[in-house]
């Protein structure tokens, strides 16, 4: 069965975007860059909430015209010819090649899609779908990549929940040395 992984970047202060919206402090070095391809090996296909895909579908079809970054001109192709699902609600016709589950029914949706023959996923950044799927032990793993930076407000990483989930640390790095790597699974697992 295929695995979801969470990759997301978050500041030291725990929060996912600064207090507007800004998604402007992480720092992409050699190493942390040469460790999310590496990430990619293992998966075949992008999964997305719908914010955190409004993001990623205004910048990375046309990077070449924002950015001169070796991550992102690497990476631009990579996007581009992946397979994307959206989890939305309201989005009908995403682009970019990406498909929509809709929300309803998630937990079977997710499930399906998990049974489905290929590599495993990525879930991109984010904060409700992460806590939805991590609530209903849909998440695999979480790799978490903490930057030294402290936005002092914004969305955090998971919101308040009442639900008590115990993790295991599999991994821990440092890449560039300034980024923490810290991996984690549920504890029952």
């Amino acid at each position: 069965m295929r695995k979801i992984i969470h990759f997301v970047h978050v500041s030291l202060d725990g929060y996912i975007e600064g207090p507007n919206g800004e998604f402007d402090w992480p720092v992409m070095g050699e190493e942390l860059s040469a460790y999310s391809f590496s990430l990619m090996e293992r998966a075949d296909t992008f999964l997305y909430g719908r914010p955190v895909w409004e993001m990623m579908a205004g910048y990375w079809p046309d990077v070449e015209a924002i950015s001169d970054h070796p991550h992102d001109l690497k990476f631009a192709p990579i996007w581009r010819s992946s397979p994307k699902i959206v989890v939305s609600r309201t989005l009908t016709e995403p682009g970019h090649g990406a498909r929509v589950i809709n929300g309803t029914n998630l937990v079977e949706q997710i499930t399906a899609l998990k049974s489905e023959p290929g590599k495993d996923l990525i879930l991109m950044g984010g904060a409700t779908l992460a806590a939805e799927l991590t609530a209903h032990g849909l998440i695999d793993e979480h790799q978490v990549v903490v930057h030294p930076v402290l936005l002092g407000g914004g969305k955090p990483l998971f919101p308040a929940s009442k639900q008590r989930l115990g993790l295991q640390l599999v991994d821990s790095r440092t890449f560039d040395a300034q980024n923490v790597l810290l991996c984690h699974r549920p504890a029952s697992r």
